[in-house]
């Protein structure tokens, strides 16, 4: 029987997933598969989404992607994609695909912040860039240009951005929206274990006996984890056990043996009161040999608040917040001790009643004896934990202690394997890095931590959050490879790799995503760059920054692949390449590396992000740059232009030839006769067919030598010896990822630990020492000694391979529900769509499937407040108010007196209610609870 072209495909699409899976196919369906594939091309990828970090396969024809399936090979996801990794194709050929740039004009073609975006060429844009990033710089120094950077850039294209920024424009005011998803995840990774990133890996999964999900709906935002963890279950139904603590009843829940329905924030007394468990009533669970040999414990602050606006800011001054917002600001400053949080904070030296005075977030902390840690603990009983945790009002309290007791048990069973898995519901947080650390204390009283089966993981992050944000440093604070800017030796080691004067780099690196923010409002930063991200829609308190962007003396760019409310509120919109339209690398959450090739050209005059950094970089020269700058602290950068001289460069040198077109990146060569250059475009490198007018006006035909190999390169070299050791750029594109560190050509499974880790095992031999584990991470390892309130002596002791158990207690969020506003709200994501849902949203399929965000509720809240479900209600809080129709089905099941708004849908554009609270450690905002009225629309 012939086939019509759909059906040529789709037969075609059936036996390729069928054979990907082992399934054996008709013959006739496996010609046809064959006749419908035989002009296709197939290379390996990664996924666009999450930060699982699973292969996919892509097909291509006549130069575009026309097929989609997992990656048998990958060992992330063997083969599976979730519902979004198979649109990875559609994501990139939506209707309104941006193709030029977009400039606000008058009529007479001149910029106008007030104009009408019309399109203009690569070199108007860039022209208009230069003009208003040296007007900002002449206005406020490096302070006044900043990035929105993202955890969605590629390895290269992120390395590109931060090495312009940092070393060219000496500026730290760049900071990705992983600032979002994982920076508690972060932090908690360097106080404990003086290094960043899980020691463990999803090879865990199916070694463990016990998984534990904390505010983790693995089942939507991990579908083929999920996947994974479900096989595990089934494998062994009755020694395998399942318990999710969640905020509401979600998927996750479906096949959980304990479902624990907390109240928001309480997590942190959970956690505390696992600990107490075995501490006081099963201290013969404590693993004394580990401990000795490899932890110390401590304490640090509790009066941090909450990383909002301090009292002095210029914003605060002016005006720009209402009375019902000063009523939570407030309590930046100071806050009276609750009832509620009271018996937790009384070993820390608070009663009821008494106004603590906050002062500004910090991560210092010291040593403390166990007994000390023994009496933060003492407040936990069952009892008043389940009295301030019990999430569901209709849940009798007795069934509610029981699943705490059993949750405890769990941890503490002799021979069980456990691993704990957590998303944002622990870093989305006021007190992330408390919760973050709080999880390790466990594992390690246990010795369940950095062994196969058992330990405590963040799964957080996106597609190269890790990768990028993380392992490349596009944070405002860091470096390549775990460097930080105010340490003057790391500045060094990066100025030397670099070939930039000593001194070059700025030592101040304060400026995170939301002081970014803060900063354009107070009129401080004049000239912002958004690169894939959408800060506009995923930022809370949305309606300041947006007012801010369009009202203010300020320059804001937006590059991206469609037109999301980012580049709606920017003066400049650049059109972006698409993932699989450039050559790339991601890293994801288990530390494995993954690169492609560039599979298609662009669509219209679209270019990479990493192309637009190092074209900017030819318009600014060593005397535009590197000449004295004073910051708002009173820091004075020095003027290196004489050391630059020394060094070989001019007055008009420009940051082209100093960062990206030295000696260093030309010895990469074009070479389209060898693997892996061989086949595929590289519009970078050699140009393409589109002859596309770049950024001087003249045709672009390619830098002439291999950037993506350079640059990938040059960042790897920071980590390589130094327990951050990557495989060759060649080696990548022949394997499905290697966990880092890579040594000898072999990936690490588990960190720390002797029997896998080869830094562990030196450093084990080095300090004469018989230990199963040495936890070598560098930082904050020299403390001074003192109790739960503070330093007692300044001597410092060295915890070389030591990782840390901290006392942190329950306290309050600084939003709660009230007469007012009664409701809790908390935010997140469904299955079908990516974040802010500029890309899934304009997949017809996953439109179809969820085309608004809704607003979730427990049917008998509906009730009261009259309203029905597909009804339209306004979600309200002090900060601002939107439309969401109710649903009281389905999916997502509240608790009474909470609602979920997920925060994909621009129209219903949730971040407006949302509270810029962040931990004030990790600046990672809380998205998961503030206080709202619900009421008819």
């Amino acid at each position: 029987m012939a086939l019509n072209r759909r059906d040529f495909l789709k037969s075609a699409a059936v036996a390729s997933a069928a054979s990907a899976v082992g399934i054996s196919v008709p013959t006739e369906l496996e010609a046809s598969a064959k006749e419908a594939e035989k002009d296709w091309r197939w290379d390996k990828a990664a996924c666009r989404f999450c930060g699982t970090g699973c292969g996919i396969m892509l097909a291509t024809k006549n130069g575009k992607i026309v097929a989609v399936k997992g990656d048998p090979a990958a060992p992330v996801n063997r083969g599976l994609n979730c519902i979004k990794g198979y649109f990875n194709a559609k994501i990139m050929y939506g209707a309104d695909r941006l193709t030029t740039p977009l400039l606000r004009v008058n009529e007479k073609g001149e910029f106008d912040k007030k104009g009408k975006f019309k399109p203009v060429s690569w070199k108007r844009a860039f022209d208009e860039m230069e003009k208003h990033a040296k007007k900002a710089l002449k206005e406020r120094g490096p302070e006044g240009v900043a990035v929105f950077a993202s955890g969605q850039y590629t390895i290269m294209e992120g390395y590109a951005a931060q090495k312009m920024m940092k070393a060219g424009f000496r500026s730290n005011a760049i900071d990705p929206n992983a600032r979002h998803c994982m920076a508690s995840a972060v932090v908690g990774f360097y106080q404990t274990f003086g290094i960043d990133e899980p020691s463990g890996c999803y090879d865990d999964i199916e070694l463990t006996d016990t998984i534990v999900t904390w505010g983790s709906n693995m089942a939507e935002m991990h579908p083929i984890l999920w996947s994974r963890v479900t096989d595990r279950k089934l494998s062994n139904p009755d020694r395998v056990k399942i318990v999710n603590l969640q905020t509401y009843t979600h998927r996750t829940c479906d096949i959980g043996d304990i479902n624990i329905i907390f109240t928001p924030q309480t997590d942190l007394a959970i956690w505390n009161y696992i600990a107490r468990e075995i501490v006081y009533n099963h201290p013969e669970a404590i693993d004394w040999d580990f401990i000795k040999e490899n932890i110390v414990f401590t304490a640090g602050p509790v009066n941090l608040g909450y990383g909002m606006r301090r009292a002095g800011e210029k914003s605060l001054k002016e005006g720009k917040y209402t009375q019902k917002e000063m009523e939570i600001i407030k309590k930046e400053m100071e806050k009276k001790v609750s009832a509620k949080e009271a018996p937790a904070l009384e070993p820390y030296g608070y009663k009821e009643g008494d106004i603590m005075k906050n002062t500004k977030g910090t991560l210092k902390h010291w040593l403390i004896s166990f007994e000390e840690y023994k009496k933060s603990l003492a407040p936990f009983t069952l009892d008043y934990v389940a009295e301030i945790a019990k999430g569901d009002p209709n849940e009798p309290i007795e069934e509610f202690k029981k699943k705490l007791k059993a949750l405890a048990d769990l941890y503490i069973e002799k021979d069980r394997k456990v691993v704990s898995f957590w998303t944002m519901g622990m870093n989305q947080h006021t007190r992330g890095t408390w919760v973050n650390t709080l999880s390790y204390n466990v594992h390690f009283l246990l010795n369940k931590q950095a062994k196969p089966g058992n330990g405590a993981f963040s799964l957080t992050g996106q597609p190269s959050a890790c990768g990028t944000a993380r392992e490349v440093g596009t944070f405002c604070h860091r470096l390549p490879a775990d460097l930080m800017v105010k340490n003057p030796k790391h500045r060094e080691i990066a100025e030397k790799k670099w070939h930039v004067p000593k001194g070059t780099i700025n030592p101040v690196g304060n400026q995170h995503i939301m002081k970014i923010h803060r900063d354009i409002e107070d009129g401080v930063v004049k000239f912002a760059w958004v690169n894939v991200c959408n800060p506009y829609q995923d930022s809370a308190s949305a309606k300041h920054w947006i007012k801010a962007a369009r009202n203010m003396d300020n320059f804001i760019v937006t590059s991206d692949g469609y037109p999301g409310i980012s580049a709606k509120v920017s003066d400049l919109v650049l059109p972006s390449a698409m993932i699989y339209e450039k050559w790339g690398a991601y890293g994801n959450a288990e530390r494995r590396t993954q690169h492609w090739r560039q599979q298609v050209l662009p669509v219209g005059d679209a270019m990479s992000d990493t192309w637009q950094w190092v074209e900017f970089s030819k318009r600014f020269t060593v005397k535009d740059l590197w000449g004295e700058w004073t910051l708002r602290d009173g820091t004075k950068l020095p003027n290196v232009i004489e050391e630059a001289k020394k060094m070989g460069y001019k007055e008009d040198t420009t940051m082209y030839e100093i960062l990206f077109a030295n000696d260093r990146a030309k010895k990469y060569k074009i070479d389209l006769n060898k693997f892996p250059q061989k086949g595929f475009d590289n519009s970078e490198c050699i140009g393409d067919s589109r002859n596309v007018v770049g950024s001087d006006g003249k045709v672009f035909k390619g830098y002439g030598f291999m950037i993506h190999e350079y640059l990938f390169e040059e960042y790897a070299s920071f980590g390589r010896g130094h327990g951050h050791d990557l495989a060759p750029f060649e080696v990548y594109h022949r394997v499905r990822g290697l966990k880092w560190p890579v040594v000898d050509g072999k990936e690490t499974q588990w960190r720390f630990n002797v029997k896998y880790d080869p830094y562990a095992a030196k450093a084990v031999k080095e300090s004469g020492s018989k230990s199963t584990h040495a936890f070598y991470g560098p930082l904050a390892k020299n403390l001074p000694h003192g109790n739960l309130r503070g330093v007692t002596d300044k001597n410092k002791t060295s915890l070389k391979n030591k990782a840390k158990i901290f006392a942190r207690p329950y306290m309050d969020p600084p939003e709660m529900p009230d007469k007012e506003y009664d409701t809790w709200l908390c935010t997140g994501r469904v299955l079908e769509h990516w974040h802010s849902g500029t890309m899934t949203m304009r997949v017809p399929e996953l439109f179809r499937a969820v085309p608004e965000a809704l607003c979730y509720m427990n049917p008998k809240d509906a009730k009261a407040k009259g309203v029905k479900r597909g009804e339209l209600v306004w979600v309200e809080s002090r900060r601002g108010k939107v439309k969401a129709r109710v649903e009281t089905r389905g999916r997502n099941r509240p608790p009474q007196g909470l609602v979920f708004v997920p925060w994909f849908d621009e129209k219903v554009l949730i971040n407006k209610v949302c509270l810029d609270a962040t931990c004030p450690m990790s600046k990672q905002t809380d998205y998961k609870k503030c206080a709202v009225k619900i009421y008819k629309a």
